[in-house]
This record gives C-alpha cells, structure tokens and sequence, in this order.
C-alpha cells in the first residue's frame, strides 16, 4: 500500500471507531481487528502503520472528532510528513480545501476535564505496559521471569511481572499451562486488598471474565468458597475454562438477573468474609489503553452509572459477615465514582469504618486510594476497604 492508501484506510477505520462510539458499538481495538480481516492484503508493515496513524489521531483528541477525515488532519497540523499524504492519489485520500475542519488537540472532553483536575491526565493517554500475574498455583515469580527474558518484577505486585516490549502471551506456554496472566499492577493490587486466604468465603460480585477472580483463587490456595457473579452471561462463560487452565477449583459462578440480583445472593446474606465490588464504572483510569473511551462517556450516562454503583454497593453489604470486609474498586479517576461513592456508603452505614489499605502505592482519596498511571505507573483505580461492624 503507498503511504497515502494507509492514510485513507486510517480515515475509513477513525470514522468506524466514531460511529462505534456514537453507537455503544465495539471498542476500538475490535474494530480494527475486523477491517484487516476483510482486507487481507494489507501486509503487517501496512497494518502497524495504519493502526499507528489511528491511535495517534484517537490519542490527540480528547474531544469526538466529527470525522476520520477531520481527526487525521488536525494530526497534520502536527505532523509535517501527514499533510502532502491528502493527495487526490487513486487510493489516497482528496486534496484539502480551505475552511476544512480539523479537529483540536485535547486531553479530556470539555465538561469532564475539570473532574480530573487532581490527576495527571497526558499520562493516562501514553503507552500501557504488558503486566502479567504468577498463578502461584502453578509457578512462581522466579520460574516466569527466568522464561520471559527481559520481564521485570512489578513495583508493588508481589506476584507481578511486567515485559519490556510488546509479546503475543497468548501464544506462550507460560499462558497455556496456566501459569500466567494478563493483568495490570493496579489490578492486582486491588485482589490482594481483599487479603484473601484459604478457607474463607469470598464473593467477587461484579466478576466479568473472572481476572480478579482467578488472583482471589490463588490467594485462597485453591481451599475455601469463592463465588463469581455477573449480568452478564458472555463474559462470565470466559471464566471456567479461564479457571480450569489456571487450577483453580473451588470457584463457583452465578449468572445474575440484573436488578434482581439479591434473590440469587439469599444463601450468602451475612455470611461472606469479603465481598469485592469491582463496580461497572467509566473507565477513565483505562484511556491508555482504550483512548477513544473518552468519546463515549457523557453527563447521563455517569449518572445512570453512579446510580448502579450506589445500589451495588448496598446489595453487597448485605453479604458481609459480621466483623468481614467489602472491597469497593472502580478503574475510575472520578471522585463522582470513587470517593464520593464511599462517602455516601459511609454516610449511609455510620457503624461501617474505613479499613486496612494495602500498603505502598497509592495516593489518599476520601476513604480510599487513588492508584494512577502517573504517580503510580498502573492504570487508575479507585479502591477502599470498609468493614462490617462485630
């Protein structure tokens, strides 16, 4: 492909990604996997530098761009080499024209920037590393980084390892054998602030595909119950050959009815040793690796999700032993999300008190921890542990 074709077909996939954003549709990365599979003659050389004119575009552009076109030449006001590659050429994108809109650089959408005032926003938007955790139920740090040449312990993750340049881990037989797995540091951290161990019973409420789940699994040394809850029934059915893989046993998974959750949870009211709440949230502590998230989040629908927050925090309390905990988490760097959340939670259960952080990184937040990338160097998080009055 000549350099102006790759800069059409990164025009054709910005305008895909926009209107995925416009939609609710699939995240960036998707997109891009299904254009180059329908265009197979697009060589690997061509496909990096597609891909990299893309998120170079996405990563300036705080606000939605109005289109592919518009993104990639406000890049070229940046970018001297971009600008003669608007060319008219057979498979090029058309001449500019005078008046032509291009789209600005930004950090944050408009309305949001001020809420992220507290926190270093460009380095939410370089480069996220490739961290992986040791299933210690099969190997230890030791053991992985003698197999990965290059990788380097985690800061702060005890059973981290974080690569020096970009693996297909899928690929690895570290992975296939269960011994690792794809997990940021921040996430990490989060499992180990349960303080999970073998024998207690453990809900993992908001489970997903199971990454935290499985860490918690670990923790436990495969003894004791360990329930994993979702809505959602895709990416739950992710989790038990996730967990089969990793050796993890003592796992149980229950789909749940959204809004009727509490009926599915009756047989563990008041009998949990810690309930996580790894809550749906905005995942503005994930734009280094989903940029273009900053284009699908908007004042109403922050709102609907502090609401589900709120109520998924309060079913989970009605879980907690006496004297247990309730891990609240979001990959959020809101206060609306993260410490305003728990400091009506509080508010609302004055004998609940903030607990034991875990130690090290992070930054104070209300009655949490700010984790971020560039105080920390892990995606952001929000967490707090509160326990249960005796």
């Amino acid at each position: 492909m000549t350099p102006a074709a790759r800069l059409q077909s990164a025009i054709e996939l910005l305008d895909a990604i926009i209107a995925a954003a416009c939609d609710a549709g699939p995240a960036a990365d998707t997109v891009i996997a299904g254009y180059f599979k329908a265009r197979r003659y697009a060589g690997s050389g061509d496909r990096r530098a597609i891909r990299e004119l893309v998120y170079r575009a996405i990563r300036r552009a705080g606000e939605r761009p109005e289109s592919g076109r518009a993104a990639l030449f406000g890049l070229a006001g940046e970018d001297a080499s971009v600008r003669p590659l608007f060319d008219g050429s057979p498979h090029g994108p058309a001449p500019i024209v005078p008046g032509e809109p291009a789209t600005p650089p930004s950090l944050a959408p408009a309305w949001l920037a001020p809420k992220l005032g507290h926190v270093n926003v460009a380095a939410l938007l370089e480069r996220a590393p490739l961290d992986l955790r040791v299933n210690t139920l099969k190997a230890s740090r030791d053991d992985v980084l003698d197999e990965l040449p290059g990788a380097m312990p985690t800061r702060f993750a005890p059973h981290g390892a974080r690569l020096a340049e970009p693996l297909p881990i899928e690929q690895h037989p570290l992975w296939r054998d269960g011994a690792v797995e794809v997990q940021d540091e921040g996430s990490q951290l989060i499992a180990l602030a349960c303080r999970a161990a073998a024998g207690q019973t453990i809900v993992d409420l908001c489970a997903g595909a199971g990454g935290k789940t499985l860490a918690l699994a670990a923790a436990m040394g495969g003894e004791g119950r360990l329930v994993a809850c979702d809505t959602d029934r895709a990416r739950l059915s992710r989790l038990p050959p996730r967990a089969e893989r990793a050796g993890a046993t003592n796992i149980e998974t229950r789909l749940l009815d959204p809004g009727r959750e509490a009926e599915a949870l009756g047989d563990l009211a008041g009998a949990a040793d810690c309930v996580l709440v790894d809550a749906p949230c905005s995942g503005t502590g994930t734009w280094r690796r989903n940029p273009e998230a900053r284009w699908r989040l908007t004042p109403d629908r922050l709102a609907r999700l502090t609401a589900l927050q709120a109520r998924l925090v309060a079913l989970a309390a009605t879980l907690v032993r006496p004297g247990g905990r309730l891990i609240y988490a979001v990959c959020s760097l809101l206060d609306e999300e993260g410490a305003d959340r728990m400091a009506a939670f509080l508010d609302a259960h004055p004998d609940w008190r903030a607990g034991r952080r875990f130690p090290g990184p992070g930054t104070d937040r209300g009655a949490g921890v700010l984790l971020s990338p560039g105080a920390d160097g892990t995606d952001g998080f929000f967490v707090a542990s509160v326990e249960s009055p005796c």
